[in-house]
């Protein structure tokens, strides 16, 4: 029997675009899920981002059964930065069948033509705050709870369909040392030295009323810019995500660097895994998944510490301000029992922030991938 693909268009097509993902993974130890309510959040129109993008949501169906998801995003702030004409295709999941695949893709192809892109590339997300790229190495090991894990099969899929590399990502596991390495912390008293600087921790109460949530993000606009396909942030999406991330945030692991003025120059934003928390309650927090979440968070954390962002502003790029961030992170992370440290997701041409690790005991854990073809 032939794929059927299906437009979400009800409340009821959207619970299952969103649950399928759980399904397809419910015997995989690996797969993290994202929490069910953020999702809901994510795909209507309560995510800011719609009001800057052209989507459409479609489930498969062979032999009656829900096979498979994904969503087409052509993100017009992208698009107009990055001068290209570009449809993309995220939240995708489906089973080991190539007509599956191909039925999806063709579905976010013929929404791309309609609109006139020219090109379909991913997995992408609205933004690089969302699920991207394709784990085509490394599925031995649970994913973050920031990053997604997929099956072998994903990539072998994308490839046979035309599509090629245009861009990876790599993970690393960084443990945690006994003590700061000398060059850092030598490193940070000069550093702090020639240029003013000082190193400024932050309460929920600052974060209200000194506004450090925008002053986070206006800085992660200008520090990433220039990355790929980066998608700077218009002002309301910033205010989505001061309202959804700075809440989750245990502040104790977020450090940011200042100038004299007072200025933000640099933040390094860490946490406490959430991955085999949320993976017990399968991305539900209700009736009492917010248990395992609060209790990975607050009192029983796990060994793992995701590294979720470093971000250093573009005048003081190359002047070793990351030592200033190390010199405080690590201490801190040491007092909290941290074993080790899970990377974000780090381009592979990105020698700059890769090189940060070179101090430090690590293990390649992961490798991603986003792939594109012409349309």
């Amino acid at each position: 029997m032939s794929v059927i693909i299906k437009e979400v268009q009800s409340r009821k097509d959207l619970r299952d675009f969103v649950r399928f993902p759980i399904r397809l993974y419910k015997d995989c130890p690996h797969y993290v899920p994202n929490l069910y309510l953020d999702e809901m959040h994510a795909l209507t129109e309560k995510n800011p981002m719609t009001r800057y993008s052209k989507t459409a949501k479609f489930l498969a169906y062979k032999d009656g059964e829900l096979c498979g998801r994904v969503m087409a995003i052509i993100n017009e702030i992208a698009n107009r930065d990055w001068n290209h004409a570009e449809v993309r295709f995220g939240w995708m999941d489906f089973i080991d069948d190539m007509e599956v695949s191909r039925s999806l893709i063709e579905a976010v192809v013929a929404f791309g033509k309609k609109h006139g892109m020219t090109q379909v590339s991913g997995p992408l997300g609205f933004t690089d705050f969302d699920n991207e790229g394709c784990v085509v190495e490394g599925f031995d090991d649970i994913s973050s709870f920031m990053l997604k894990y997929n099956y072998p099969y994903y990539g072998k899929h994308f490839e046979a369909l035309g599509m090629t590399k245009v861009n990876d990502w790599i993970e690393y596991r960084i443990y945690v040392p006994d003590q700061v390495p000398e060059r850092v912390s030598r490193g940070a008293a000069i550093v702090a030295e020639r240029y003013n600087l000082h190193i400024r921790k932050i309460t929920k109460r600052d974060v209200r009323k000194e506004q450090y949530g925008q002053k986070i993000f206006d800085l992660i606009n200008r520090a990433y810019c220039k990355l790929f396909d980066f998608t700077v942030l218009p002002q309301e999406v910033i205010d989505s995500y001061v309202d959804t991330y700075l809440g989750l945030l245990d502040l104790r692991y977020v450090t940011l660097v200042e100038n004299e003025e007072g200025k933000l120059i640099a933040v390094g934003i860490t946490m406490p895994s959430l991955a085999h928390a949320v993976h017990k309650c399968r991305g539900y927090l209700f009736p009492f998944g917010w248990w395992h979440v609060i209790k990975s968070m607050y009192l029983k954390h796990e060994e793992a510490l995701e590294l979720m962002l470093i971000a250093v502003d573009p005048e003081y790029a190359n002047k070793g301000v990351h030592s200033m961030l190390f010199n405080e992170i690590i201490p801190n992370i040491q007092q909290g029992g941290f074993k080790y440290g899970e990377s974000n997701a780090e381009m592979e041409t990105n020698n700059k922030v890769q090189n940060l690790w070179n101090l430090y005991q690590k293990d390649f854990k992961r490798r991603r991938r986003v792939f594109s073809k012409e349309i």
